[in-house]
This record gives C-alpha cells, sequence and structure tokens, in this order.
C-alpha cells in the first residue's frame, strides 16, 4: 500500500489522480491533500477519501476546518508558510503528485525530491524555473521522478530504460513533441488579437483549468515542455522538435539513429500518464476507453507555425540563455496570462510582454531557490509594468 500526497488536488490533475487512485483501493491511500482556496472542493475530497492532512492557503483554512467538522471528517488542517513542503517532505510519504499549476508549485516540488520521494511531476513550472536546482536534488537524494505530462510521459514511454547514459549513446537522435494546435491553428492570424477568454479556453482536445489552457491557445506551453524535455531527458534544444498533431492521439514520438521512429498513442485523457506514473514500473486500468484507430480514421501532422504561435520561439531562446532567463519567461507568461483573462491584455500581446521582459532582463544564475525566486518577482514586476503601459495604450488609442 502506497501513501500518495497530491499537491493541488481540486485541479485538472489532481481529480483525475483520485479516480484512478478509487480505482486501486488496495494498492493506495490517499495521505495528503492541498488545495489554494476551494474549500467546498477540498472538503468533498477529504470526506470521500479521508486523508491524514489537508493543505490550503491560511485565510481558508477556518473555514475548511468548519466544513471538516459538519462532515465528521478528522482530516488535520494545515496552513501557513512550509505547509505544502511538509507534507510533500513527510516521512510516511511515498508518492508525490506534484499538480499545482504555475511557480507556486515549486517549493513543494522540490521539497518532494529533496525528501527523495516518487514525484510524479505534471506541474512544469519545477523544471522551467529551477531546472538544475530540481534535478541536482532527485540525483542527490535518490528521488524516483515521473513525468506526467501526456508529452513527457510518452516520450519517457518510448526512450530505452538506460537513456540516461546519454541520448546519443543509446541511439537517439530526436525527440518530438506532439501539439494539438489548440483552438485557433487554423484562424486567421490577424483576428488572433480580437480572441477572448472564452475562446481561448475552448480546448479542441483537452479538459484543462484556464491558465493552461491559454497557455496551449498561444503554445506556450509546448516551449514550456520544451525546456521541461531539456531537463528530463538531458537533451539539447537542437534535438527537441515541435510537431503539431490535431487530433491529439499521437503524445509525442522518439526518433532513433537506424531510422526507427517509436511513439506512444492514446485516447486524449489525463488519466493514462497519471495510471503509468502511480503503477510504475507496473500498468495498472486507468478507466480509460481503448483507443479505436479505425473510428479516428486519421492521423495528420503539420510544421509549426512559428507567425502563429511566436511563444514557442521565446522558449527555445530562454532556453539557450540559460540561468534564470526561463525562470524569467515563466514568470511573466504567467502575468500576461492572467491579465488577458482579467480582460486587461489583448491575446496577441501575451507574446509581446514576454518577448519586453525577457529581451530587457540583466540574466544571471538560479543556483539556489532564493535566486529562482528572486528572478521570478523581479520579472512579475517587470511584466505588470508592461501590461499597464499596454492598458493606458489602448485606452489611448480606443
Amino acid at each position: 500500500m502506497k501513501n500518495v500526497t497530491i499537491l493541488g488536488s481540486t485541479g485538472s490533475i489532481g481529480v483525475n489522480t483520485l479516480d484512478v487512485i478509487a480505482r486501486h483501493p488496495d494498492r493506495f491511500r490517499v495521505f495528503a491533500l492541498s488545495a489554494h482556496a476551494r474549500v467546498a472542493e477540498l472538503a468533498a475530497q477529504c470526506a470521500a477519501h479521508a486523508p491524514r492532512f489537508a493543505v490550503i492557503a491560511e485565510p481558508h483554512a477556518e473555514a475548511l476546518r468548519a466544513a471538516l467538522r459538519q462532515a465528521a471528517c478528522d482530516t488535520e488542517v494545515v496552513a501557513g508558510p512550509g505547509a505544502l513542503e511538509s507534507i510533500a517532505a513527510h516521512p510516511e510519504a511515498d508518492v508525490v503528485m506534484a499538480a499545482i499549476v504555475g511557480a507556486a508549485g515549486l517549493p513543494g516540488s522540490l521539497a518532494a525530491a529533496r525528501a527523495g520521494k516518487t514525484v510524479l511531476l505534471a506541474n512544469k513550472e519545477a523544471l522551467v524555473m529551477a531546472g538544475r536546482l530540481f534535478m541536482d536534488a532527485v540525483h542527490a537524494n535518490r528521488a524516483t521522478l515521473l513525468p506526467i505530462d501526456s508529452e513527457h510521459n510518452a516520450v519517457f514511454q518510448s526512450l530505452p530504460r538506460n537513456f540516461a547514459d546519454g541520448l546519443a549513446r543509446t541511439g537517439v537522435t530526436r525527440i518530438v513533441l506532439t501539439a494539438s494546435g489548440g483552438p485557433f491553428r487554423t484562424r486567421p492570424i490577424a483576428s488572433l488579437s480580437q480572441v477572448t477568454p472564452k475562446e481561448a479556453c475552448a480546448h479542441p482536445n483537452w479538459v484543462m483549468g484556464r491558465k493552461i489552457s491559454v497557455d496551449s491557445a498561444t503554445m506556450m506551453n509546448k516551449g514550456l515542455e520544451v525546456i521541461e524535455a531539456h531537463w528530463l531527458f538531458d537533451a539539447p534544444p537542437d534535438r527537441i522538435e515541435v510537431l503539431v498533431h490535431p487530433q491529439s492521439i499521437v503524445h509525442s514520438m522518439v526518433e532513433y539513429i537506424d531510422g526507427s521512429v517509436i511513439a506512444q498513442l492514446g485516447n486524449p485523457d489525463m488519466r493514462t500518464p497519471i495510471a503509468y506514473g502511480l503503477g510504475f514500473p507496473e500498468r495498472i486500468h486507468a478507466g480509460v476507453p481503448l483507443l479505436d484507430l479505425a473510428k479516428a480514421g486519421r492521423l495528420d501532422f503539420e510544421a509549426l507555425d512559428h507567425d502563429r504561435f511566436p511563444c514557442v520561439a521565446l522558449a527555445y531562446a530562454a532556453l539557450r540563455q540559460g540561468g534564470a532567463a526561463p525562470a524569467i519567461l515563466n514568470a511573466a507568461n504567467e502575468v500576461a496570462v492572467e491579465a488577458f483573462l482579467n480582460g486587461q491584455l489583448a491575446f496577441t500581446d501575451i507574446h509581446a510582454v514576454i518577448d519586453r521582459v525577457l529581451s530587457t532582463a540583466a540574466i544571471r544564475e538560479a543556483g539556489s531557490l532564493e535566486e529562482v525566486q528572486a528572478a521570478d518577482a523581479h520579472a512579475r514586476t517587470q511584466a505588470r509594468i508592461q501590461v499597464t503601459e499596454r492598458m493606458a495604450l489602448a485606452r489611448l488609442k480606443g
């Protein structure tokens, strides 16, 4: 029986993780759950799964305790500084699902790695912001790291088991990350400035949270995944390619020196990579319908349109710059996406804000969590300045 901690249990990854766990009561026990502010959802999860601990942001702690008392649930509520890290590194936790979206997920993910846990990583930002720091923690503490993003999980399944010896030495020539192209793959580029948050969040294949849905629409999510793949698989940027695949059935591919290409296919359902991570090295039932290729009918692939999706090039540039550049990229993106979702920024200005912040930043090293967080904070300030300036300019034009 494995004790599982879920960081970000009320998000889509957390909900799907609980669904898979519930299918295997003989294998897994929910040990701890966390959410930022969704009191009702977290209380319902605690009542259903009876974790030992629940973590929530401090302003909501008393409301959660009251909800749990009403539900006759004896889960202990933990809040305040260090609460996430405490459940991630708890001695009785075996597996940590790191599913908090954004920079907020970094401290808990890093704490799990430093505690030598089996880390199921669904939080891109841990590697984007602090790739070297995070991977050093994994190796130094003999943690087990399993990628849960569908693309990286597919790459992990398609690589030889000794890929850590070096991609070139194991015959790998290229990693191909597939991308659906999001909701605007065929929309006229000239009309993208008029995109609404509702349109941007209407992904054709996946059901996701608002922030990651916008990242999919700009394809910044794919840029972040390129950075993630670099750290996960020790792959140089020129060995990582992005390929548009509208059906989201081929989740990613690995090309070998002999001309072979090995891919992982499946229905677009996050329970598949979650079940792979939970059961590894075994395979367990995920509750996902089996793939019917005859019904799918066709699989299409397209080269990435960089004019339509300029955020991808920004991510490659940040990766090549190194140091704190990826953390700056991520911070500026989070601020710009939030501003867009709040109606303060045009969709096409997301890229413009990130580009401006990244091009004017002094890129320093990111050898500690404090240095990463300092770069993140400074980039957010600069991004907010850019948003404010663009809002003022839009008012003058309007």
